[in-house]
């Protein structure tokens, strides 16, 4: 069992209303094609929005358990900063797991669904001209993950999470100024504009627009059906993204306009 796989049904059906509330009051939530993800271990793996303030996570989770029901459980693997000293009892409650392979791995083969980010700091700290751009930052591991533990992969997109504020630069550069990257394994602090703060480097953090978020969950891909038994891992890479891509690219051709949707 991986480390840290500690989640409470309990705590998860205490806090859904809210969750619930957030998602389909606040953001008008939209996900679509949830019942694709097969019974089992899967590897759900989507892009990432919303600065340090990101909602896709728990968008996606009430839609899952809308779909599945709070007994199947799902795993979300998750930065460090989330199981810092004070905090650390709290999101594995949730379902949170460290972003390890191993215990990606584990959870998969418990017959478990997780939830991956592959781009991770770097993708949710994208600027907003790039919301509807897939970017892993080159990360290839959630394929290994997948084949390791004889996983389909579930891509997913969402669309919207760049405009619950105006994020003006990743700021890349930054974080290596401030050595985060070496400290928090944190790759990008970007400058971003919102409410009430105006303009912010991540603290205090602006309160998030409520725009509008629509989630396609794509249809599973088997790898080494697809690939052989010994897939070339970039390939694989490049098709799971050139998918994504596409279905990003359609939902933002729907969109009329920023933050309404």
């Amino acid at each position: 069992m991986a480390d840290g796989m500690d989640r409470d049904e309990g705590w998860v059906r205490q806090v859904l209303p809210l969750l619930r509330l957030i998602a389909k009051g606040y953001f008008r939530s939209e996900v679509r094609g949830m019942e694709k993800v097969p019974d089992g271990g899967a590897l759900l793996v989507a892009n990432h929005s919303g600065g340090l303030m990101a909602f896709d996570v728990p968008l996606i989770g009430v839609a899952f358990a809308e779909q599945f029901g709070t007994g199947r459980p799902l795993y979300t693997l998750a930065h460090d900063a989330l199981f810092l000293p004070g905090i650390d009892q709290i999101f594995p409650r949730f379902g949170f797991l460290r972003a390890h392979p191993r215990n990606a791995v584990a959870a998969l083969r418990e017959g478990v669904a997780t939830l991956v980010f592959p781009g991770g700091d770097w993708d949710v700290m994208r600027p907003s001209r790039d919301d509807a751009k897939i970017d892993f930052n080159g990360r290839t591991g959630y394929i290994r993950t997948a084949l390791e533990a004889g996983a389909p992969i579930v891509p997913m997109v969402t669309i919207g999470g760049q405009e619950t504020q105006l994020f003006l630069t990743r700021g890349e550069g930054l974080a290596k100024l401030l050595r985060l990257d070496k400290l928090l394994r944190i790759d990008a602090t970007p400058l971003a504009f919102g409410f009430p703060f105006g303009l912010s480097l991540g603290l205090p953090p602006n309160v998030p627009l409520p725009s509008k978020m629509v989630t396609q969950v794509l249809d599973p891909i088997d790898i080494r059906a697809e690939f052989g038994t010994d897939p070339d891992i970039a390939e694989v890479d490049v098709m799971v993204r050139k998918h994504m891509q596409h279905a990003l690219d359609d939902l933002a051709r729907h969109r009329r306009f920023p933050v309404i949707g």
